[in-house]
């Protein structure tokens, strides 16, 4: 039916390891595909990788091996996957990711159930035990060592900041020349040693202790923050317990949650989770969703009712059907869908990505000619001319400017899917904060989509409970609020419908069927008078209905009007605040509905919106691409019926409830059903936007400001670095506010 449409860290010293034999990738774990097989695909967990930089070095070394293609490197993930051909073996690619510093585990597919399903770390490891918490501590031991001796005595002060500088930049050296034997020698490593053996050359060897330090400390913090990003996913995937109690017979028997197949049977008794997505079949509960949706009022369970892994049980025992596997549960699918978001740059992510690769040589060039060509044009001192070109060098490091941008769009998707709302990527976020116009679908997104019959009106000799037989027999085979609504009046009334045949829904018009023999019809008044005429007395009752608010549907069987009945579906009880919200925030509001135009009217009305109706879906599409023309516009739907109208938005929001289609259907989806979510995710993308650009300036003001006092010798060596570290710091923890958005919003 009808007249509406729903809507860490380098680890340089650490040895990497791999798992064993896959026999998905042929018959020696470190082989290759043989002859002219089809290159295989390989993934594999990598420990170490904290930044943008670690992505680029990984993908240009991989990239250059003979028969390696696809090389796809997640951040956010922590993996490196690609497809492998004749040239080169698993073991290979394993060994080269351990002499670029990171550690690396082979894993299945990425597209198996094996890899979506892998148990991740729910707590992100202590930093004094990573590569780079033991590098920064022994800097800073090695720091204090030195300036201890060179108090004891002076002679020996050269001596021990050197010993400090040389064991302390060991580590980092070794991964620059790793990383440039691999192809990648414009490196942040590379810059730093580089700076490092210069400043002890012109013997600037206190400063280049200090430079170690800092520079080991700047590291630290990098990988901690990038930890901590990571970490809030983590938490969200560690929600689904390790084990259930699944029914085998007449026993119960403790399994692990990932064994469980569909069509289990499972027992979730008063303070478990939930173990696996699936349908109550006996008992009734509340069970508590804030962990996996946010919201915060537990939600009553019965049988019938649709359950998610991760949620906790109330109060009473429930028997559980399971309907989706390990890999697939909701918990799962959204960890999954905001790693790729994650992973997906937004248009200011790319663009600060291919200024640093131009940026970085320029800066290269910059210092060179600093420190050579004062000296032979104007005959300046060398050696305080090759400072300042190594003090430019390294002020030059573009690791702030690099994860300006990602690290806000990290936190800020982190922050939203904690609190059941899903951007699928950057560039969304970039689209959201940009809004000026939301549209709404009506039936199921401003109105609670669960409408009720409030008035059967049979025409001739025909009584309400033979009309009500003849719509329910129709409208049994469809799943739309109205359809749903037409049948539940049925049992209630204890009316049993005859059979019906042939039943066709006509998408934005009604369905028919064949009951008796006979052709019925339900659906719009429009639609329904061109199979039979509407008297006057009908199309006043039609008037009246619809100016008080109502839908009104015509049933007509043969080629007679029989009668009409009257539904009503409420507005959400947030649904005036939320357009009153996106008003305060300068965004206008609109709804599009199915609906005749006098009910859309009267909905919209009392929302405070303005409304079209009479809109078949074709027609919302039409009307969003119009729209998308002139200004910025949103399309919030549930995702089926309004697909083409979401594709046509500048951004697609579908409500949904968790479901399929809300997680796949859109580029944002809100898992429970609150339009006041929608001002919300547009001040979020706001506030991210605008932590962006305080990033890129703080990044891009600090590197300025310090290039000036450089060139004319007013800062040197150590506070280069720390410019440069500073500005890292600086940026990773004002993207990290945003982490704490929600609890401020």
């Amino acid at each position: 039916m009808h007249t509406g449409t729903h809507s860490t860290a380098h680890l340089p010293q650490e040895a990497g390891g791999c798992c064993g034999h896959d026999p998905a990738h042929g018959a020696h774990d470190h082989g290759v595909p043989s002859g002219g097989a089809s290159p295989a695909a390989f993934t594999w967990r990598v420990e170490g990788m904290d930044c943008a930089s670690c992505l680029a070095t990984i993908d240009k070394a991989l990239s250059r091996l003979p028969g390696v293609s696809g090389v796809s490197v997640s951040l956010a993930r922590e993996t490196v996957s690609l497809d492998l051909g004749n040239g080169t073996s698993a073991g290979e690619i394993e060994a080269l990711l351990r002499r670029l510093g990171y550690r690396a585990a082979r894993l299945a597919s990425p597209a198996s159930p094996a890899m979506l399903a892998e148990p991740r770390r729910a707590a992100s490891p202590s930093w004094w035990t990573t590569g780079k918490g033991r590098i920064a501590i022994a800097a800073g031991l090695l720091l204090v060592v030195a300036y201890g001796v060179s108090l004891a005595d002076a002679r020996l002060a050269d001596a021990a900041f050197i010993v400090a500088s040389l064991v302390a930049a060991a580590p980092i050296a070794r991964t620059a020349l790793r990383k440039a034997a691999a192809g990648a020698p414009m490196t942040i490593d590379m810059l730093m040693t580089v700076a490092v053996i210069g400043a002890l050359v012109i013997g600037a060897v206190e400063e280049a202790a200090i430079v170690v330090f800092l520079f080991a400390v700047g590291e630290l913090l990098e990988g901690v923050a990038a930890e901590k990003a990571r970490s809030g996913i983590r938490a969200l995937a560690a929600l689904v317990p390790q084990t259930a109690l699944r029914e085998t017979g007449d026993r119960l028997e403790n399994v692990p949650a990932e064994a469980l197949a569909i069509g289990d049977i499972v027992v979730v008794r008063p303070g478990d989770r939930v173990p696996a997505d699936g349908v109550v079949v006996d008992g009734r509960s509340s069970l508590d969703e804030a962990p996996i949706t946010g919201e915060s009022v537990p939600v009553a369970k019965g049988p019938g009712d649709k359950v998610f892994a991760g949620a906790i049980n109330a109060e009473a025992a429930l028997r559980v059907v399971v309907e989706a596997g390990a890999a697939d549960n909701l918990v799962a699918r959204i960890v999954r869908l905001v790693e790729e978001a994650q992973d997906a740059k937004a248009p200011t992510a790319r663009f600060i990505d291919d200024f640093a690769r131009w940026y970085m040589p320029l800066i290269v060039a910059l210092a060179a000619a600093v420190a050579v060509a004062p000296p032979l044009v104007a005959g300046g001192d060398w050696m305080t001319w090759i400072y300042r070109g190594l003090t430019l060098l390294l002020i030059g490091c573009p690791c702030a400017l690099v994860i300006s941008v990602p690290a806000a769009m990290a936190s800020s998707l982190s922050s939203a899917a904690r609190n059941g709302l899903l951007v699928k990527g950057g560039a969304v976020i970039e689209r959201l904060a940009g809004i000026e116009t939301v549209a709404f679908d009506k039936t199921g997104t401003l109105t609670v989509g669960r409408p009720v019959v409030t008035d059967i009106v049979p025409l001739g000799s025909r009584d309400a409970a033979g009309l009500l037989a003849l719509a329910a027999a129709v409208e049994s085979h469809s799943s739309h609020p109205l359809a749903a609504a037409v049948a539940a009046r049925a049992g209630r009334d204890g009316v049993q419908p005859p059979a019906a045949l042939d039943v066709r829904a006509l998408p934005g018009k009604g369905m028919e069927g064949t009951v008796g023999g006979t052709p019925v019809f339900i659906g719009a008044p429009p639609f329904a008078a061109e199979r039979a005429p509407l008297d006057d007395a009908l199309r006043a009752s039609i008037t009246r209905l619809e100016g008080e608010g109502k839908t009104v549907v015509v049933i007509v069987v043969g080629s007679e009007a029989a009668g009409l009945f009257a539904l009503r579906d409420e507005p959400r009880a947030d649904a005036a605040d939320a357009v009153a919200e996106l008003g305060a925030l300068g965004v206008g509001s609109l709804m599009l509905s199915g609906d005749n135009p006098r009910t859309a009217a009267a909905i919209a009305g009392a929302l405070g919106v303005e409304a079209r109706g009479g809109m078949l879906p074709a027609d919302k599409a039409a009307a969003i691409g119009e729209l998308a023309a002139r200004r910025r516009i949103a399309m919030v739907g549930d995702g089926i019926n309004d697909a083409p109208a979401l594709a046509r938005a500048h951004v697609g929001i579908a409500m949904g409830g968790g479901t399929d289609v809300a997680l796949e259907a859109a580029d944002a989806a809100l898992l429970h059903d609150r339009v006041r979510d929608v001002p919300v995710l547009l001040r979020l993308s706001r506030a991210t936007m605008i932590n962006v650009r305080q990033n890129i300036a703080v990044a891009l003001g600090l590197k300025a400001l310090f290039l000036v006092t450089t060139v004319v010798g007013a800062t040197g060596l150590w506070m280069a670095i720390l410019a440069d570290t500073g500005a890292t710091v600086l940026v990773t923890l004002n993207a990290l506010r945003l982490l704490a958005f929600f609890r401020r919003a």
